[in-house]
């Protein structure tokens, strides 16, 4: 569904005379394809590049050099799009930067308003997408009564109205408390599985990608390591030289690896981690 090839993006800063002071590398060489349907996560630092390869996606930014395309459109494409936009949707960091109207189902139907959808299949839509998100019974009172999860909800249900075939959600749980984040998650999960969605998931929080289909771990731009997320947590010493805070039941199994514990990957559920200590001792 979506193809990176070579992709390269620099921001460059100018002075007041518009010479060029520094070249900031933020995308470097990057290559990879998603499958309709994945659940895909793109893990990173701050300053590693994973935002801005986000906006990428659906042609927010354009690559300065290789090419991204989505269904086969080439994003550099000025003519389809609106046609990528509502192919992949974005979800940003602070819902309240999404939410425009003063209730629920004013602000998601502002996207198909622009579009100039029939009022009759703007209802439709709209009471479908608040369902999927579990938010349509507060559908008249205003966004700006709702916890932080909320209105993230109310953010997505926003973008699922356009009928998207991938959502890709950048840091979206980050302002959020650990009730909300959970909350926002579940439901992405349920989206994915559901209704196929494809997700792109952008997050330095390595707890949120264990479900993951495949995880990207970034770092100065480029894709360093890649995998199930079994196989990319096992690397505990490279997450930690990339600056990425390795989730504590990885981190204790690990440690108990090293010192004897047969233990094959880098993380266990619960169950998994007694069964083997149990064994152990």
């Amino acid at each position: 569904m979506i193809k990176a090839k070579n992709v390269k993006f620099d921001y460059i800063r100018r002075d007041e005379d518009e010479n060029v002071v520094a070249i900031e590398t933020a995308i470097d060489d990057i290559s990879f394809d998603v499958k309709k349907g994945d659940f895909i996560a793109i893990l990173g630092h701050n300053g590693s590049g994973k935002s801005t390869l986000a906006k990428h996606l659906n042609a927010l930014l354009i690559p300065e050099e290789g090419s991204i395309y989505v269904n086969d459109i080439d994003t550099k494409d000025e003519d389809m799009l609106w046609e990528i936009r509502q192919t992949t949707g974005m979800v940003f960091q602070n819902p309240d930067n999404q939410i425009v109207y003063n209730t629920v189902e004013e602000d998601v139907a502002f996207g198909l308003e622009n579009l100039n959808v029939p009022e009759k299949e703007i209802k439709s839509k709209v009471k479908s997408a608040l369902e999927s998100v579990g938010m349509f019974k507060w559908r008249k009172k205003s966004p700006n009564t709702f916890s932080g999860g909320q209105k993230q909800r109310i953010a997505i249900a926003g973008v699922l109205a356009m009928n998207p075939s991938c959502i890709v959600f950048d840091e979206a749980t980050a302002l959020l408390d650990p009730i909300g984040r959970k909350d926002v998650l579940e439901t992405v999960m349920k989206l994915n599985k559901e209704k196929n969605i494809t997700i792109i998931w952008i997050t330095h929080n390595m707890d949120e990608v264990i479900k993951a289909d495949k995880v990207f771990v970034m770092n100065k731009g480029k894709i360093v390591m890649e995998g199930r997320p079994k196989e990319v947590f096992s690397r505990v010493e490279e997450l930690i030289d990339y600056q990425l805070e390795v989730p504590q039941v990885t981190m204790l199994a690990y440690e108990l690896k090293k010192r004897g514990l047969p233990i094959e990957e880098g993380i266990l559920s619960p169950e998994e981690l007694a069964d083997n200590i149990a064994l152990f001792v």
